[in-house]
């Protein structure tokens, strides 16, 4: 029997000897390798993490400890460790295990995650409510160094000093380096100053002199030197200023060095930083060499490290980036702007040719919104290139600073729709919903891989906020020669026809063309609109429309509540024109969608075109 066998339930890690860890560590990386190269998923942030989630394991107790991963990416390990190792042939698949924290999947799962930057807010929490109640559970974060650029964990890390309880937070580092002899002493000091031993000692000194005049002076007077002497030598002085002990950095893939640490940590009783060094993709060379590549990854051959489906056509990133190079070509005072996705938004290109344009502020997607509303003051036309579910963390900055001051910001929205296998936190189903009511924003939604390229050059030529959103994936090649040119506010007839009137939402119009042989088949002649703009509707093609088709159908990848299928209805509502209309609004009636392929979401949500097929049937039928 495998050491990994053994490993059934939560804190079944505790009966392996210390000579096992490492053998351990290796089945781990091997199962994990090879359950991702079958269904895809985020590998090489889970392979730098191993050790360092198994010395957690081995000091903290499941479920009654709470241990809080930033984004949860990296909590492969932690699933198996949890007993959950069997469910990894379904990861990702509807119906099977997520590749995220879930607290719905297991009570060793503290809190749900998928959005960077909360695991230090979320562990305070934890914490605050522990010492209200008098509990004696331990609290720990784990946040990656990526995770650390964005505001949110400042702030949690300026509470944290304050509220000085008991919470550990582990700084997952696998980039930046340190040099060898920083490192050496900050070793040596790390040991002192987390030994219970030195810390009773330096607690009874400073008692001591502070209980005289002169030791008082004494004591301020010693404190300054040392703390000048710190600044200079020892790393994390910028937590120690805050009230935070400052560990390490320690290696993150020596079990008995981090379970020594974690140990003596945990026993102090408040607020403290342990700096891990770890290396992203351990322990599989390609995934050492190419981190980024296997960060989330398509199935793969373990051997080779290729996709074993190999793309074969460009995806709507692909197009936009393609394109975003010629405007800024055309352009010189157009600049773009990501928050740590420069290759997963396609913004290399432009970096590489146009470096000095091109700006990544790290996971501050607040920030770079209204860093992009202060070029646009300036005279510059700014493109923001964000996936849809982390643009909605700036939708206050978005309001007040960019539509509020009418600034000519073009936000280029990637992911837009069902994503898929990441589940909730990562599906861009709202982005109509939080962007098409904001004053002055315009919401554009492209039918095909050209019109994307259309709405781009239409972008540039307004004169206010404006977003294009386009979804995962190939990009769809379809009405190819239905070109007409980009009208404000005006959609676009695909095909003409009585009946019935299918008014499709960017991806939906593939969907939508599915459906229309569907009718026709059934003798059903129907019309299709390419919708076009998602923040208006355009009525005068509504009432034209009106005169022959008796049932409008809105088909939309995103929430119904604030949808355009929403507009549609106010409109037909308000207005006595439309009272022989009949309406459908084919859009996402669940507040949240799982994870699982897009195809089998789209017919679990009803919104494939099947679903909506036997929808229209049915009305007919009943009319």
């Amino acid at each position: 029997m495998s050491v990994l066998e053994r490993i059934q339930q939560p804190n079944d890690i505790k009966s392996i000897s210390p000579k096992e860890y490492s053998i351990l560590a290796d089945e781990i990386r091997d199962f994990i390798i090879d359950r991702v190269s079958e269904n895809g998923g985020h590998l090489a942030s889970n392979l730098g993490s191993v050790e360092l989630t198994m010395a957690l394991h081995l000091v903290m107790d499941f479920p009654k400890d709470k241990l809080i991963f930033d984004v949860g990416h990296q909590a492969y390990t932690h699933k198996i460790l949890t007993g959950r190792k069997d469910e990894f042939d379904l990861l990702r698949t509807y119906g099977g295990m997520s590749g995220f924290p879930k607290r719905s999947e297991s009570d060793c799962d503290a809190f749900d995650t998928g959005h960077s930057s909360t695991s230090i807010s979320a562990a305070m929490g934890y914490a605050s409510a522990r010492d209200l109640r008098k509990g004696k559970e331990k609290i720990a974060a784990v946040i990656g160094d990526g995770s650390m650029t964005g505001g949110m964990a400042y702030e949690a890390l300026n509470g944290l000093s304050q509220l000085k309880a008991g919470c550990v937070v582990i700084l997952n580092d696998n980039e930046m380096s340190i040099d060898k002899n920083v490192g050496g002493l900050s070793k040596y000091l790390n040991n002192i100053r987390v030994g219970e031993a030195y810390n009773e000692l330096k607690s009874g000194v400073e008692k001591g002199l502070l209980s005289s005049k002169l030791g008082a002076k004494l004591a301020h007077t010693l404190k300054r030197s040392k703390d000048s002497l710190k600044q200079l030598l020892v790393p994390g002085m910028f937590f120690e200023e805050l009230g935070i002990t400052y560990v390490g950095p320690i290696d993150g893939h020596d079990i008995k060095a981090m379970v020594s640490t974690l140990r003596k940590a945990f026993k102090l009783n408040k607020p403290i930083i342990i700096h891990v060094k770890t290396k992203k993709g351990y322990g599989y060379p390609l995934a050492e060499r190419h981190p980024d590549y296997f960060h989330g990854v398509n199935p793969f051959d373990r051997k080779t490290g290729k996709l074993l489906i190999e793309k074969k056509t460009s995806s709507y990133t692909d197009i936009f980036a393609k394109h975003l190079v010629e405007l800024g070509d055309k352009y010189p005072n157009m600049t773009a702007i990501t928050a740590a996705m420069a290759s997963g938004t396609g913004l290399q290109h432009f970096q590489k040719k146009h470096p000095d344009r091109f700006f990544d502020v790290g996971i501050a997607e607040q920030h770079a919104v209204t860093f992009a509303a202060g070029q646009a003051a300036a005279g510059l036309i700014p493109v923001v290139a964000i996936y849809s579910s982390f643009l909605q963390r700036a939708y206050d900055q978005i309001l007040h600073d960019v539509c509020l001051q009418g600034l000519h910001v073009v936000f280029a929205i990637d992911r837009s729709g069902i994503v898929g296998q990441d589940g909730e936190t990562h599906q861009g189903i709202y982005d109509s919903s939080y962007l098409a009511h904001m004053p002055g924003m315009t919401v554009l939604a492209p039918k095909n891989r050209y019109e994307l390229v259309q709405m781009m050059d239409f972008a540039m030529t307004l004169d206010g906020p404006v977003a294009i959103k386009y979804p995962r994936g190939d990009a769809y090649r379809g009405y190819e020669d239905c070109n007409a040119a980009i009208e404000m506010n005006k959609s676009e007839i695909l095909k003409q026809g009585t009946q019935v009137a299918i008014l499709a939402c960017g991806n939906m119009v593939e969907e939508a063309e599915k459906l229309v042989s569907m009718l026709e088949e059934a003798d059903i002649s129907p019309t299709l609109v390419n919708v076009r703009f998602l923040s208006s509707v355009d009525k005068e093609l509504l009432l034209a429309l009106s005169s022959s088709c008796s049932l409008f159908v809105t088909m939309e990848e995103n929430v119904s509540v604030g949808g355009y299928g929403e507009r549609v209805a106010e409109v037909l509502v308000e207005d006595d024109k439309f009272r022989k209309v009949d309406y459908m609004n084919c859009s996402i009636k669940t507040a949240t969608v799982t994870h699982g392929k897009t195809d089998i979401l789209r017919k679990q949500l009803g919104i494939d075109a099947l679903s909506i097929y036997n929808k229209i049937m049915a009305h007919i039928k009943e009319s």
